[in-house]
Parts: C-alpha cells; structure tokens; sequence
C-alpha cells in the first residue's frame, strides 16, 4: 500500500491533464452532494413517493400545464397552474407540517416551487425526479381529466 502512495506524486506529474480532471470532476461532485443538503428539499423516486402519498398522506401538487394535466397525472394529485402557485396560499398553509410532493410534466419547475415552499417554512417537501415521465417509465398509473 504505501509503494502506491510513494508513486501517487510521479503519476500527478507524468499524467496532469487526467489529474486536473480527476481534480475537475471531484469537486463537481462534492458541490452537488452539498448543493443536495441546502436546497431544502428532497428528490425522490417514484417508489418513494408511491410510500409518501400511501403511508403519510402526502399532498400531490402537479404544476404540468392544464392541457398536460388532464391527458394523465398521477392519480390524487392536484392541479395548480405554475403561475398561480403561492406557498402562502390558505389551502397549502394548512399542510405545512405534513409532506407536500411537488410534479410537473418532465422536473423541471418543480424544484423552484419546493424551494419556494422550504423558504416559506414548509418542512417535508418532496419532488419527483424527472417528473410525470419518471412515473410513466416505472409503469405507474395515471388518472385523466380535471381531477385527481
């Protein structure tokens, strides 16, 4: 072991362009690892949130566009227009202490609206990894129309 410590300081010096991207991508990965513990709020799998809405009665908010919503959505969710989503509103203050899930179309909006619910003292928000599309690809039902 310590003959490949000893080497470790001639490999750095013969290979430097595979050093500094070794270098690159380790502190690409550590800034993502912390970027995961400050944004206040946690990604989760469509297993996951299948346990959160059966075990903990989570609130589903779906902020897919209204079009998108009613061609299929997770079933129980709720439709709420990105435009028109206030984590102040009285119906959502109601559920602060309880997990709040947050899904659009494809997870890309939803992670500015989970933010906006932990700065508004939100303390369980949730957000589906890749979105509606992550839960058709585990092969999970949707629901149709307006309603959940």
């Amino acid at each position: 072991m310590s003959e490949i410590l000893q080497r470790i300081p001639d490999f750095f010096a013969h290979h430097q362009f595979l050093s500094l991207a070794f270098v690159g991508v380790l502190v690409a990965v550590i800034a993502n690892e912390v970027s995961q513990f400050t944004k206040g709020y946690r990604e989760v799998t469509p297993g996951e949130l299948t346990m959160l809405i059966n075990r903990e009665n989570a609130l589903l908010v779906d902020l897919s566009p209204q079009a998108d919503f009613e061609k299929g959505h997770i079933p129980g969710a709720r439709h709420v227009a990105l435009a028109q989503f206030d984590p102040e509103h009285k119906d959502l203050v109601k559920v602060k202490d309880l997990p709040v899930a947050i899904v659009c179309k494809a997870g890309q909006n939803a992670g500015a609206a989970a933010s906006r619910l932990h700065k508004a003292g939100f303390k369980r928000v949730y957000v589906l990894g890749g979105g509606t599309a992550s839960w058709v690809a585990a092969d999970l039902p949707l629901a149709k129309g307006k309603t959940g």
